[in-house]
């Protein structure tokens, strides 16, 4: 008989499975439950990586509940050259299973492409949630869109430029707010190699960095960052644009983990991991409002 608690089987099933090898983002999405409605493979784009994944609530609380539920429009990270949605949906099945409704979308990579044709992508991706969440059975006014690391930065651009969403035919002013978790929101010049090609360094624009566009029509924000983060310096990037934020009058919150990396930093908001440094995904929930 395996007398361990929950969480010490999760610690000794996660551990176990890396030292075997596995990817870690593999095992947490094999320890979480379906909780969720499910949808894969919607196309928002004629590309093969234009397409995304819709996680609802299994349950009809949120339909019945006196207000819609919000609707999370979700960007992974990858240094903008890797990445697959289904990989995520840890993080799907976490929102759905305390009443969001969330989008997943895959958006083409580096070398195939680079900027702003990503931003471009999210930002087909994010009108596609906009136009889409009342009959998702989302509240129309509570749209959010967040992002890990270069997920937080596509999101960052599309609520702060308002070029990228009104070329797709929307507006960041339809956005309730935007999370980003340690985001690159001011990375010139560009030292990272695989960052050079995907932003074509050194003809970068300066107009290719979040920090530049914030106004006081920026949509609120939760930035959130791991304070010792080696690969996103979140002084100069979260901490900095919370500041560039506030001095514009924009509503902004702001968490810090001291005991969390920049990849366990989204790893803690899958439910086998949410004690994990944090927690993570409360603050999510209470700014979303679920």
């Amino acid at each position: 008989m395996d007398l361990a608690p929950p969480r010490t089987r999760r610690v000794i099933l996660l551990a176990a499975a890396l030292l075997a090898g596995c990817s870690p983002l593999r095992i947490l999405n094999g320890l979480v439950s379906n909780d969720s409605r499910f949808q894969t493979g919607i196309a928002y784009g004629d590309a093969p990586r234009q397409a995304l994944d819709v996680y609802r609530p299994r349950t009809r609380a949120a339909a019945e509940a006196a207000t819609l539920p919000p609707l999370v429009v979700f960007f992974y990270g990858g240094n903008w050259s890797s990445g697959e949605r289904a990989d995520y949906k840890f993080v799907g099945e976490a929102l759905a299973s305390r009443g969001a409704i969330v989008v997943i979308p895959d958006y083409r990579l580096s070398p195939e492409v680079s900027f702003p044709t990503f931003v471009r992508d999210g930002a087909q991706a994010l009108r596609w949630g906009l136009v889409n969440a009342d009959r998702l059975g989302a509240d129309p006014s509570r749209v959010y869109v967040m992002g890990h690391s270069a997920g937080a930065y596509i999101a960052a651009m599309l609520a702060l430029d308002e070029r990228w969403l009104r070329e797709a035919g929307a507006d960041p002013r339809q956005l309730a707010g935007w999370i980003g978790l340690a985001g690159p929101y001011d990375f010139l010049p560009i030292g990272d190699p695989m960052t050079k090609l995907a932003f074509n360094w050194p003809d970068t624009p300066a107009s290719s960095q979040p920090l530049s566009h914030v106004s006081s029509a920026s949509p609120p924000a939760l930035l959130m960052a791991a304070s010792k983060d080696k690969l996103v310096d979140p002084q100069r990037n979260t901490l900095r644009m919370a500041e560039r934020l506030r001095a514009a009058g924009v509503e902004v919150h702001v968490r810090e983990f001291d005991d969390l990396s920049h990849v366990t930093l989204i790893g803690a908001i899958a439910t086998p991991l949410e004690w994990l440094g944090g927690p993570v995904l409360p603050p999510v929930l209470d700014f979303i409002g679920v």
